[in-house]
């Protein structure tokens, strides 16, 4: 069985970020998911979906080595570094913004 271990993204619809500081570990879908006929749902034909967003990990290093110990194939995402550019809130009414200046220099 192949999972993937990664860090997941904070969430478009809040500004928060919660949840954001545990790693998750997924197995990869094994069968094609379909509709059923009769209610429209979507089902799977393995079991192993329904751990998704469940196995959750202080740290990368648990979760491989978890993934490790059950003989199980994966693949490690690194989580991308948070850039916080630092603002003044004088400059959102300024005519000319600080971030436009910098495109408008001669090179």
């Amino acid at each position: 069985m192949r999972v993937r271990i990664y860090k997941p993204a904070k969430s478009a619809a809040q500004s928060g970020r919660g949840g954001t500081h545990e790693w998750l570990l997924e197995p990869e879908l094994l069968t094609p998911r379909t509709p059923e006929p009769l209610m429209g749902w979507v089902s799977a034909g393995d079991t192993l979906t329904e751990l998704r967003g469940r196995m959750r990990f202080g740290n990368a290093e648990e979760a491989i080595s978890f993934a490790r110990k059950n003989g199980w194939d994966y693949a490690l995402e690194e989580a991308a570094e948070r850039r916080i550019q630092p603002r003044n809130y004088l400059d959102n009414f300024r005519i000319v913004r600080p971030q436009d200046e910098e495109r408008q220099r001669p090179a």
